[in-house]
């Protein structure tokens, strides 16, 4: 069956590209691969100049979600040009680990309030300036995590603001329904090799540790996570809203694995 998923022509806004690890960037070689048209948002000059080199010919746009001026000139930019999105992906997060990874009390207000700002926030205040720009049955999808209840020293603060981040997916949905069919999920995605990832303290070991636990003996790849992305953006997930897809391959099942257990106690 041809364009089982639906997406041909239609128009995603792909924001969140940093380099070719990054989820933003397997989930847009997907949906071109099916025959959609993304459009292209990176946070800066220097990011959209990197990434023209990799993507040639592509519509790229520039917006710091950090600040709402360009998020409103982002929208005011679709909507100039008569564009309608069927689709938005937001695959954006920050948190500063420049002073290594603390105790979570230890977290300072200005961390925690910047890592929300720009890793939740910015998904409220994009859909609310691109409300007139949608398409009535659009699908908003963000990368979360595979669990926010594990309390990870290597995660830092980062669990707590991705819990409100899937938090805000209910109230999106419930708000948008006032005057659209507009769908908001997330794809709560395992531990990933990812730029972003390598830079976080102790994260290596976390991986390695995560990639013991999974039955298959083998790590959620992003192209996997791509994919579930792809899906959920596309008509085929319709009956899908205000949810968390976990792709973990089956991480949570097996923490007390026989043999995990065994060499956890041996060491």
């Amino acid at each position: 069956m041809t364009d089982f998923l639906k997406l041909s022509g239609r128009n995603i806004l792909v924001m969140g590209v940093a380099n070719k690890k990054s989820v933003a960037y397997h989930v847009a070689k997907t949906l071109e691969e099916v025959g959609a048209n993304v459009i292209y948002s990176v946070r800066s000059e220097q990011r959209r100049e990197s990434l023209a080199k990799l993507l040639p010919g592509r519509e790229i746009l520039i917006c710091d979600v950090a600040q709402q001026v360009e998020i409103d000139a982002l929208a005011a930019y679709i909507s100039d040009n008569g564009w309608t999105i069927d689709g938005l992906l937001h695959s954006i997060a920050f948190a500063d680990y420049s002073d290594g990874i603390k105790p979570f009390h230890e977290t300072t207000r200005a961390q925690f309030l910047q890592a929300v700002d720009i890793s939740c926030f910015s998904l409220v205040a994009i859909c609310n300036a691109l409300r007139g720009c949608f398409s009535d049955d659009a699908s908003v999808v963000t990368i979360g995590i595979s669990t926010t209840r594990m309390a990870s020293e290597s995660y830092g603060y980062m669990a707590p603001i991705k819990a409100a981040l899937a938090s805000s997916l209910a109230f999106l949905t419930k708000s948008f329904s006032k005057f659209s069919q507009v769908r908001f999920n997330s794809v709560a995605a395992g531990l990933l090799k990812t730029s972003a990832s390598a830079g976080i303290p102790g994260y290596v070991d976390s991986y390695l540790f995560a990639e013991s636990v999974i039955p298959r003996g083998k790590a959620v790849s992003t192209s996997e996570v791509a994919d579930t992305a792809a899906f959920l953006l596309s008509p085929r997930s319709s009956g899908i809203c205000a949810q968390q897809l976990i792709v973990d391959a089956g991480m949570e099942i097996n923490y007390f694995d026989q043999d995990v257990v065994r060499r956890a106690t041996d060491h």
